[in-house]
Order: C-alpha cells, then sequence, then structure tokens
C-alpha cells in the first residue's frame, strides 16, 4: 500500500494551518459579554495588549492577573519594544461591583502616558447597517 500520498496531505494541511495561524490578530480577552457601542467598527490588525475589566473588578493583562499598580509599567514595556501597538480595554457587561472609579483611574494612568486605546465593546444596530 502507497503511503506516501497520505504523508503528502498531512504536510499539505500541516502547513495551511501554519500559514493561517501566522495571520490570525489576537487581542486576549477575559471571556465576557461585552456591550454594544454606536461608534464601533472593525478592528485593524495592529500589535495589540488587552486590559480586561472582569465582573468583579479583576484587571487582566492580556488573560493575565494584574494589579493597577503595575499596569502602566508592563503595558509602556510591550510599546517600547513595538510602538505601533494598540491598547484595548475591555470590560464584562455584568457585575455585582462598581467598576467605574477602576475604569476612570485605568483610563486617566494610560492617557496621561500618550497611549493609544481603545475601547472594545459589540458593534451596535446602526454600525452594522
Amino acid at each position: 500500500m502507497e503511503i506516501m500520498p497520505l504523508i503528502d496531505v498531512i504536510f499539505l494541511l500541516l502547513t495551511f494551518f501554519i500559514y493561517a495561524m501566522v495571520l490570525v490578530v489576537r487581542a486576549e480577552l477575559v471571556p465576557m459579554e461585552m456591550r454594544e457601542f454606536a461608534s464601533g467598527v472593525a478592528a485593524q490588525p495592529s500589535p495589540a495588549v488587552t486590559i480586561s475589566i472582569d465582573s468583579s473588578g479583576e484587571l487582566f493583562l492580556d488573560r493575565v492577573v494584574i494589579a493597577m499598580e503595575d499596569v502602566l509599567e508592563e503595558v509602556q514595556q510591550v510599546v517600547a519594544e513595538r510602538p505601533e501597538t494598540v491598547v484595548y480595554i475591555a470590560a464584562d457587561e455584568r457585575g455585582d461591583a462598581d467598576r467605574l472609579p477602576l475604569f476612570f483611574e485605568l483610563y486617566d494612568r494610560l492617557a496621561n502616558a500618550g497611549l493609544d486605546i481603545r475601547l472594545v465593546g459589540k458593534p451596535g444596530e446602526s454600525a452594522q447597517e
């Protein structure tokens, strides 16, 4: 029985999936329900770092728990390595904690550092038309 055609097909599939993974742009988010924004537009691929605020008010930097005091330093290290990096902020729509003061403090720290900040949410119905 000829096994060479089978090996060729396997390598072809392997090559396809490796190439597809290279082209994928990922924003590391904690799984959550997001709000809809009327001003929402599709994100353009660029280097990104994501800061998430979960329903209990805990901060995550690309899915890793982080303290508020460490966020700016960590983000600035990433931006120093890749200056075109965009900072995305996402917050869980649901929650039992008041996260607005946390969001304001986070945004204030990042904006004062001159970083490119964008909010993440679901596109609103008017944006889909």
